[in-house]
């Protein structure tokens, strides 16, 4: 069934004003100042600035705050590329020169990391280009009643507002020009107050377009998101209430960046950065040394991002997926490509009960790539599958810190760790370390 945002009352919200100067940055690049003695996080600021902000959500610990004026710039301060970028919510640090990006996001590692790797210094960070880098996008889609017009775009910063955006710098130039096409055929549908929101994805065989309703769409509307795909040679799904994903038209999509063209839906999990994720799959199998005769352990494998480039080294590789839908994809993904030494099994890693008949096997080299939540469960049991090298592909430093933990009295200690810029502009952090016996 699709599920969509519903924007809820912030209770907090609080009207003073706030005169501070910036004494450092939080872990996801937001300034932050003090007042009387409480920490006050203020996006969008650099050290050293004297700024007015406005109080937005109120805590005993904190304040999230919102910049209302510059008393004092940074010399550092550069002009945002994004005309939106004061009320977009999707990137947070155009205001910071890119090299400065990578020492906050770089620094803010280092930190969560240093209880469990104190002495651990990073290695050089795995980037690409920082714009245009983005292969799939979620536009928010909402019809104004009291307008009578769509609103169509991201959600603002610190708010449930949908900023109306014609195109995206940090999206796929393909997905980009996309936008500004598609929104007069939306605001043509008879029912727009059923309209969900869009995906758009940039596979490695074309464009695909998802549109999610509340409701079954009429005839007509169908035939005219239907022509309009068509007449652009782009996939179209749609997911209408609680009925199943259908493809109205187009290739299957596609990604070829493990070496294979590995299938996919708009609805499973693929990384949105293509390049960094190119050399993010290159460099898990460098430091995990895959040799011909090892045994690799893929956990939280997806479709197969990894489990594919590890195929070609190994003698043998196992993935194990929570979801259903992603163990039969890469299985099928398997078959198709006559890769006879991957399998993917279907398993809720959080609670495992030890009579996994692939859970009873040794594995010498194990990779593990979890959702932001992290591992816990199955990082407590890995030292039982007899593995000296493991390598942990993290979203979230708190977790990966947290996880590092128990893997440390496991017995395992920390050799290798770097910061992999998914998603530059942002202050998203994604990382990679890696655990020796």
């Amino acid at each position: 069934m699709a599920n969509f945002y519903k924007p809820q009352k912030n209770n907090n919200r609080t009207e003073k004003h706030l005169s501070l100067t910036i004494e450092k940055y939080d872990n996801q690049g937001a300034g932050m100042a003090y007042s009387q003695g409480k920490p006050v996080f203020i996006p969008g600021t650099m050290i050293g600035e004297h700024v007015v902000c406005q109080p937005i959500e109120s805590k005993a610990k904190f304040i999230r705050a919102k910049l209302i004026k510059l008393l004092k710039s940074s010399d550092e301060r550069i002009e945002p590329f994004c005309s939106k970028f004061t009320q977009c919510g999707g990137c947070s640090l155009q205001h910071m020169p890119y090299a400065q990006q990578l020492e906050v996001k770089q620094h803010a590692f280092s930190k969560m990391m240093s209880k469990v790797a104190p002495d651990q210094s990073l290695e050089a960070p795995i980037v690409a280009e920082n714009t245009h880098y983005r292969r799939r996008a979620r536009i928010s889609l909402l019809w104004d009643i009291k307008k009578n017009r769509l609103q169509f775009g991201f959600r603002e910063g610190q708010s449930n507002n949908i900023v109306s955006l014609e195109t995206c710098p940090v999206i796929a130039p393909p997905l980009a020009e996309l936008m500004p096409l598609i929104k007069p055929v939306l605001e043509k549908i008879s029912q727009p107050k059923i309209l969900g929101h869009l995906e758009l994805v940039e596979a490695d065989n074309g464009s695909v377009l998802l549109l999610r309703t509340s409701a079954e769409l009429r005839a007509k509307d169908r035939q005219l998101l239907l022509q309009f795909a068509e007449q652009r040679a782009l996939t179209l799904y749609l997911h209408q209430g609680s009925a199943e994903l259908e493809k109205l038209c187009g290739e299957s999509p596609n990604c070829e960046e493990s070496g294979v063209a590995l299938d996919f839906l708009p609805t499973d999990f693929i990384q949105v950065n293509r390049s960094v994720n190119q050399q993010m799959v290159a460099q898990a199998i460098e430091w995990l040394d895959v040799q011909s005769s090892d045994r690799v352990l893929d956990l939280f494998s997806g479709i197969g991002n990894f489990t594919f480039a590890l195929s070609k080294k190994a003698s043998a590789v196992v993935g194990i997926e929570g979801v259903d839908e992603m163990v039969s994809r890469a299985n099928n993904n398997a078959k198709s490509l006559g890769v006879s030494n991957a399998h993917f099994y279907q398993a809720n890693l959080a609670q495992l009960t030890g009579n996994e008949a692939w859970a009873k096997d040794s594995f010498n080299k194990i990779l593990l790539d979890p959702a932001r939540a992290g591992a816990a469960g199955v990082v407590e049991q890995l030292s039982q599958f007899g593995a000296t090298q493991i390598v942990y592909v993290s979203c979230n430093p708190a977790t990966l810190a947290r996880d590092s933990e128990s893997l440390l009295k496991q017995g395992y200690k920390i050799v290798k760790m770097k910061v992999l810029d998914m998603f530059p502009h942002t202050g998203h952090l994604e990382s990679m370390v890696l655990f020796e016996k």
